[in-house]
């Protein structure tokens, strides 16, 4: 704080170096939260994507695959849809708790948790071939995504009903994984 010189007024003194002294307070527009948490889950997406387009045409074929299984043309669009709607739904947890606070620590940490584990899948499954421990990833994330769901009901009706396409697909995806893994046991390096 600057010293108070005797005949000017204090406040307005204060006031003075306050202003000069204080950093510009920068105000991020509010479309920025909206967009970048809603894009956000696809930076896994496309990364995962690299790894999947060159394995689903190599490794992938030589597995012993369910009748029931989606098409693989159905991936990339679903996913599209999921990472779409889980990132949007963070935002609205993080709106509704006014950003990044301490209240937002444990429903945003789950769902970065969730995230974390939803990217780390594909690196396991299709580049390092462990579709047994994929198999545990998966049913590892699929706990975490309903937990967050769960922290996130209270909060935001509609960010937890956005994630239930989510869990719905991942209790396809973990069936999946189980059943290859269970046909395929001397295919997993």
């Amino acid at each position: 704080m600057c010293p108070a010189k005797n005949n000017m007024n204090i406040d307005f003194f204060l006031y003075v170096c306050n202003t000069l002294i204080s950093p510009p307070v920068v105000t991020m527009p509010s479309w920025v939260p909206a967009v970048g948490l809603t894009l956000l889950p696809h930076v896994g997406g496309i990364l995962g994507g690299l790894i999947t387009r060159k394995e689903v045409k190599t490794w992938y074929t030589t597995l012993v695959k369910p009748s029931w299984r989606p098409p693989n043309w159905m991936f990339a669009p679903v996913w599209t849809a999921l990472y779409t709607s889980m990132g949007y739904g963070s935002y609205l947890i993080y709106k509704e708790l006014g950003g990044f606070t301490e209240d937002a620590l444990v429903p945003l940490g789950l769902h970065a948790g969730q995230l974390a584990l939803n990217w780390a899948w594909t690196p396991i499954f299709f580049g390092a071939h462990k579709i047994g421990w994929g198999l545990v990833e998966i049913a590892v994330l699929t706990g975490t995504v309903v937990l967050t769901t769960i922290s996130w009901y209270p909060i935001s009706r509609t960010a937890a009903y956005l994630m239930l396409p989510y869990i719905a697909w991942l209790s396809l995806a973990t069936s999946l994984n189980y059943v290859i893994w269970r046909d395929n046991k001397d295919k997993s390096e």
